[in-house]
């Protein structure tokens, strides 16, 4: 789009199509997603295009929702799925309203590639074909589903890694969208046969598609060190527990002791597992308080004293996403995080559209299932992100559920505190603290790891750098040079035309 004389939201929207395409576990038309866009002259605007909770609340006895378990390998994970644990989707009321304000290039240019991709066919890659492997028992589910994604090798299972995967369907709608505009999904045929689906078991309704409305926010923001940051705003929560954790960060200085860097020393990394632990407990103390509005909440001068007080008072020792970032030479930036759960197994018949499991989400759903509130935006941990310094102007974001955020924080430390460039920013070795356990990649120094296993009873590192811990793609302009870095935990790639 970019070579083409698009601008960074013409890109970003064919990204986000391709997305859907080429990674259909993580994105899907039938999901939502942000975008954090911020004009090379002009102020920063949030769009919401996630996912909306339905008007209408059915019994729990006529839901069609079910459990199924994925198998990550190494450990077992339960998900919900069913038209039951189907939220009304943003997705296409996003793409197309983005494209309006935002937009350049003719909407039939821009889904051109998507298209080209769903009709030829893409080969799977090994990180989609273990994404596959995790999430087969949603994919498989149903004979709509299998038409699609079962291997052509062997219809028990997905595609391995070097199979190709040809969703014929899915070119045929993104092509009639293109044409006929988002009408089709949320008033014409498609929405028609999810509305008559959902009859059998979902409660997503004619109204629900009718009334569903983008929303757009103003961005998240806060300085931390010499940046000024934007991120998502609440009613989503990953860009607030960031601002918190740089929050407890700012007094803190990590970089230099004695004119040597502390970068990847206990030093380093203790201080900030301590500032992850203590962001999970505020989080988890505002939910136990039932806060209504978490960023008053969270942000209360005298409750961020007394978590800083915490970090600075003790010894040095407490689901499925993609991401797109890009930026052109005219200082355009957009931020973009996409989400479909990981699909409820129903596929809109005649449209190869998998629709979101986004109600059968423990993560989005602290209060159980078959509580939610209805006719109310569902809240997310996603966080694109944009941070200015200087004449630099950096974009990024990641997946990695509830990882994301701690993902997010470590590559901005590593870049904005450390200096390091945004390919080694992304490339250093991370860690996670969550419900007492830490677990840490491979690569810091042998000090550090005996300071974490002495620190923390339940310290596990792993083998390789690994999806688990996030995958951050950034890019920046300086007004000179655009550099990039894609993360190779999540396939990550990165072009500069």
């Amino acid at each position: 789009m970019l070579e083409a004389g698009g601008n960074a939201y013409d890109a970003v929207l064919a990204a986000m199509c391709a997305a859907c395409v080429v990674e259909p576990v993580l994105a899907s038309l039938g999901g939502g997603g942000f975008l954090l866009a911020h004009p090379g002259s002009g102020k920063p605007l949030l769009y919401d295009f996630f996912v909306q909770t339905p008007r209408r609340k059915q019994r729990v006895e006529d839901t069609d929702f079910r459990p199924v378990m994925a198998d990550f390998g190494t450990a077992q994970q339960e998900f919900h799925i069913g038209l039951g644990s189907a939220a009304t989707p943003g997705m296409v009321r996003g793409l197309f309203e983005i494209h309006r304000e935002l937009g350049r290039m003719p909407m039939r240019e821009i889904v051109a590639p998507a298209i080209e991709a769903a009709r030829n066919g893409v080969r799977i890659n090994r990180l989609q074909g273990y994404i596959f492997g995790v999430v087969a028992p949603i994919y498989l589910d149903t004979a709509g589903a299998r038409q699609i994604y079962a291997s052509r090798h062997d219809a028990a299972r997905l595609p391995d890694a070097g199979e190709c995967l040809r969703q014929p369907e899915l070119a045929d709608a993104l092509e009639c969208l293109a044409g006929e505009g988002e009408r089709l999904f949320y008033e014409g045929e498609i929405g028609v046969g999810l509305v008559e689906a959902c009859r059998g078991g979902g409660h997503l309704d004619g109204d629900d598609l009718r009334g569903y409305r983008l929303e757009r926010r103003t961005p998240l923001s806060w300085v931390y060190r010499d940046a000024r940051l934007f991120s998502n705003p609440p009613p989503s929560s990953g860009g607030l527990l960031i601002r918190f954790a740089q929050e407890l960060l700012s007094e803190i200085d990590l970089c230099t002791t004695n004119h040597q860097s502390r970068l990847g020393r206990p030093d380093h990394v203790l201080p900030l597992l301590k500032v992850m632990a203590l962001t999970n407990l505020a989080r988890r103390e505002a939910h136990d308080a039932a806060a209504t509005e978490l960023a008053p909440w969270l942000l209360d001068p005298e409750r961020l004293a007394r978590f800083r007080a915490a970090v600075k008072g003790h010894p040095l020792q407490q689901r499925g996403t993609t991401h797109i970032s890009v930026i052109d030479t005219r200082g355009n930036a957009a931020s973009m995080t996409l989400s479909n759960g990981e699909g409820c197994g129903f596929v809109i018949p005649g449209s190869g559209i998998m629709v979101n499991n986004m109600l059968g989400e423990e993560d989005l759903n602290p209060q159980g299932f078959h509580r939610w509130a209805e006719d109310v935006r569902v809240s997310s941990m996603m966080a694109p992100t944009i941070a200015e310094r200087g004449r630099e102007r950096i974009v990024l974001g990641s997946g990695g559920s509830n990882r994301l955020r701690t993902a997010i924080l470590q590559v901005l430390v590593n870049h904005l505190d450390f200096g390091l460039s945004l390919e080694d920013a992304v490339a250093w070795p991370r860690v996670h603290h969550e419900r007492d356990r830490v677990s840490v990649e491979p690569g810091l120094p042998e000090e550090t790891v005996r300071a974490l296993n002495a620190a923390y009873p339940d310290c596990h590192v792993w083998d390789d750098l690994n999806l688990f811990f996030g995958g951050v793609h950034a890019v920046s302009f300086d007004g000179r040079e655009l550099r990039g870095a894609g993360d190779a935990r999540r396939g990550g790639a990165v072009a500069i035309a």
